[in-house]
This record gives structure tokens, C-alpha cells and sequence, in this order.
């Protein structure tokens, strides 16, 4: 197990929800453009539709990235896929659907990228979108390669994953840094500490690296906030704008 766990190479820089800044996020044209920006890896988030198909998606409600009133976990496949994904972000994105999980991480491959899939599980559902995200999942990716980085805020999720699939890397995601934990990233068995690095102080940083497990922050669009943080010890950033992170902290690789 632990070889398993050491093979998790992961680069200084992740295009978050593919590159947002630059295509709509959780898109097949998101994850093409940051492949193009030359990133290694990027992080898209996986929920459920009503009929239980994995899709790439991050809100709740369909309307903040759709102009479609009501929730993900109220409508069927189908009827998700009429919806417009990318018309929101800019008109060259018109038409632009919602992915599923499967033909995202075939782009994923094709791109030769890595990937964290972060759990984004709509209340209820935490362990039934791990286990449909896994059975996917697994399916898809090589055996050969690295697998993915699963992360989630929701324990419930990661619990499942390590259930299923322990040899395949979880990421604790915090919003806050909690007093705990350390004992959540153990009995996870956590393999990253996925953190916000807008809100970490440099003492926490201490704290999460005597685990000397990789720290992850998000979501840092600043060059200069993430050389900051690389600084402290932070071993990869996730970005909306990869390419200027890039160029910000290739000169340390």
C-alpha cells in the first residue's frame, strides 16, 4: 500500500474545474484548454443526476452555469444534456453540455493528464456518488497509470472511497483548518491535505507538513500568493488561470 500511495506524483499547478478562468468550468472544452495551456493535471468535481448518471458539475442548482432553474439532483440525464453549459461564460461556448463523468476522463486520458475527481455529492447522496463516480471510474482509468486524487469536504464520501478502493489516493479537503484534523486525515488515510490557501496562515502549514503528506491549496489565481505559499511548503496550487501560476513558479521546478 504504501508503494502505491508514493507513486502520487503531483504537479506544482492544477487547472481548477479544468481552466476556468478561460472555458466554462467542468467542461470538455475547460479540460482541452487547460491541456493546451501545457498543465499536467486538473481537478473537475462529479455529481449525480436524479437517474444516477456522473456528471461533471459543481453547483447545486443548474442555474448559475445553465440559466435552467432547479437542481442537479431533480433532473434526469436526458433532460440535463438538453441544457446549454457554456452560452453563460461566452458565446463561442454556445451548445457547450454538461459532460458525463466517462467522456471527461476520456478527454482526460487522450490529454494525457492527471486528474482529481473531488466528490461534489448533493446532500443524501454522499456514498451512492462515490460508489457510481468509482464504478466509472475504474472502468476507465489504466491500471499502468497513476490513478486519480479522489478528494471531498464530505467525510461520509471519502469514507466510501477508502471502502472501495483504498490503493486509489484521497485528499482531505478543508474549508477551515479544523482542530481534528489530524485525526480525520489518519483515519481517512489520507494521502494529500487539500486546504484553502486564501485563508491558511503559515503556522497551519507547519502543522499539516509534520504529516509529510503533499498540501494541496486552492484556489490561488495570484502568482505571487502562490509563491507565497510554496514558500511556506505547499506543494501544488489549483488555479483558474494555470498558465500564469505556471510561469509564476516554473523558475523554482
Amino acid at each position: 500500500k504504501e508503494k502505491l500511495m508514493s507513486k502520487l506524483s503531483i504537479p506544482k499547478v492544477i487547472g481548477h474545474r479544468g481552466a476556468k478562468a478561460y472555458a466554462p468550468e467542468n467542461t470538455l472544452a475547460s479540460i482541452h484548454t487547460a491541456a493546451d495551456l501545457g498543465v499536467e493535471w486538473v481537478e473537475v468535481d462529479v455529481k449525480l443526476t436524479r437517474d444516477g448518471v456522473a456528471v461533471l458539475f459543481h453547483d447545486e442548482e443548474l442555474e448559475r452555469c445553465t440559466g435552467a432553474p432547479g437542481l442537479v439532483a431533480d433532473i434526469d440525464f436526458q433532460d440535463l444534456r438538453e441544457l446549454d453549459a457554456g452560452s453563460w461564460f461566452g458565446e463561442s461556448f454556445t451548445g457547450e453540455k454538461i459532460p458525463t463523468l466517462e467522456e471527461a476522463l476520456d478527454v482526460i486520458l487522450d490529454r494525457n493528464l492527471g486528474v482529481n475527481l473531488e466528490i461534489k455529492p448533493c446532500p443524501g447522496r454522499e456514498v451512492e456518488t462515490t460508489e457510481v463516480m468509482l464504478d466509472v471510474a475504474t472502468r476507465i482509468w489504466p491500471d499502468e497509470l497513476p490513478p486519480p486524487l479522489i478528494s471531498s469536504f464530505q467525510h461520509v464520501s471519502l469514507e466510501a472511497a477508502l471502502d472501495m478502493m483504498p490503493e486509489w489516493p484521497r485528499g482531505l479537503l478543508m474549508e477551515e483548518h479544523m482542530s481534528n484534523w489530524r485525526d480525520i486525515a489518519e483515519y481517512l488515510d489520507a494521502a494529500t491535505i487539500n486546504i484553502d490557501g486564501r485563508k491558511v496562515t503559515q503556522d497551519q502549514i507547519e502543522a499539516y507538513l509534520e504529516l509529510r503528506k503533499p498540501i494541496l491549496a486552492y484556489t490561488i489565481n495570484d502568482p505571487q500568493k502562490a509563491r507565497e505559499l510554496m514558500r511556506w511548503g505547499v506543494d501544488s496550487v489549483f488555479s483558474d488561470n494555470p498558465d500564469l501560476i505556471l510561469e509564476a513558479v516554473q523558475l523554482k521546478h
